[in-house]
């Protein structure tokens, strides 16, 4: 078992890494709750929330309810429709929600948990390899048809128990979105981390001590992150490294048809591309990119038209009077912020289309 401890000005959380912690949950938990809401999905409903349920027995209310699995459930139907479930089972500011499942859940529950009575606890315990990435830094939200994540806040849980036993349910999908989080933490912090992810074979078996490992660096270059920047004012923006293009395509391509890792996997490609020509350096857009297509990332998709993808990257959060900011790369691990007008990002995205497609 591994332990962290996420500082920041607001609040002190740990994060717990290990196998089998929905066993032992109970002794992680920080405070003594009366009434406890667990929010799933109905894929992971079915394998663990009993199990966790169980597991929380000496609590006296104990409820469970889930959502449709897919991004499609953050949404504010939802959202409207879990704190109905908050209110009609009585939850009350000493209350806990607990986020069961991948990110879409512990957005959404998170969203939900920050917004009834003013906010009450949460808990994430993440059940994807994505949600190493999303269930640590306090970003809850729901979606808009217009954007991704554009209705949210800040909202820090008040512990991540992550019980890496759930990964072995994940299928192939899910395993590639999460390991796109791990590869943008390696490009953002060092190159020796992201060389170490590369050689990682997504078509076999994962070892679980390499995983964890992998884990547990990525969940760390986040929290770093995080404690320095909470309410992504300044370097908190790297942490979207490749999400600019990714949430566009996600958001025109329909939430649910593509992962939310593949399409930023498909973001970072284009994020090293335009650093590149940015900065007139080389970077390892190759390797990524072979790397991606060995493990059958989706590269070729149904692209929508580059102007549609440009509004969209307008609505990104980072972007500012209209114009896009992108996260580049100087080199690996040396992230910043630039400005691209229109003219030079249709440029640069038809380009990259058509390399793309070519390659």
């Amino acid at each position: 078992m591994h332990k962290q401890t996420i500082k920041t000005s607001t609040i002190h959380y740990d994060v717990i890494v290990g196998e089998g912690l929905l066993t032992d949950i109970a002794q992680f938990l920080p405070k003594n709750y009366e009434n406890v809401l667990i929010v799933s999905d109905d894929v992971v409903e079915k394998l663990y929330a009993e199990k966790l349920a169980n597991n929380l027995s000496h609590i006296k209310n104990v409820n469970m309810t889930s959502v449709p699995a897919g991004e499609g459930s953050k949404s504010i139907d939802k959202y409207f429709e879990l704190l109905t479930e908050a209110i009609n089972h009585k939850l009350d500011r000493k209350s806990l929600i607990i986020a069961l499942g991948g990110g879409m859940v512990g957005d959404l529950a998170g969203f939900v948990a920050a917004t009834y009575m003013r906010g009450i606890d949460f808990i994430q315990v993440p059940t994807t390899i994505l949600a190493h990435d999303s269930s640590v830094g306090g970003k809850v939200a729901i979606n808009h048809p217009k954007g991704k994540n554009l209705i949210g806040n800040f909202y820090p849980p008040v512990a991540v128990i992550y019980d890496v036993t759930t990964l072995r349910s994940l299928p192939a999908s899910e395993i590639r979105s999460g390991y796109a989080e791990v590869v943008k933490h390696g490009l953002i912090s060092e190159e020796s981390f992201f060389n170490e992810v590369l050689k990682v074979d997504l078509t076999k078996p994962l070892d679980p001590d390499v995983t964890v490992e992998q884990l547990q660096k990525g969940i760390a270059v986040k929290a770093n992150i995080v404690e320095k920047d909470e309410r992504e004012s300044n370097i908190r923006k790297f942490l979207n490294f490749g999400h600019t293009l990714g949430h566009a395509i996600e958001s025109e391509m329909g939430y649910g048809q593509i992962t939310h890792g593949e399409a930023v996997a498909i973001g970072m490609l284009f994020a090293l591309k335009v650093s590149q020509e940015n900065y007139n350096i080389s970077l390892p857009y190759n390797e990524l990119y072979q790397w991606l297509a060995a493990n059958n990332y989706p590269l070729m998709i149904n692209w929508p038209g580059p102007d549609m993808l440009i509004d969209k990257m307008k609505l990104d959060k980072k972007s500012e009077n209209a114009i896009v900011q992108m996260v580049l790369l100087e080199e690996v691990g040396k992230p910043s912020i630039v400005n691209i007008d229109d003219h030079n990002l249709r440029i640069q995205l038809e380009n990259f289309i058509r390399e793309l497609g070519s390659l």
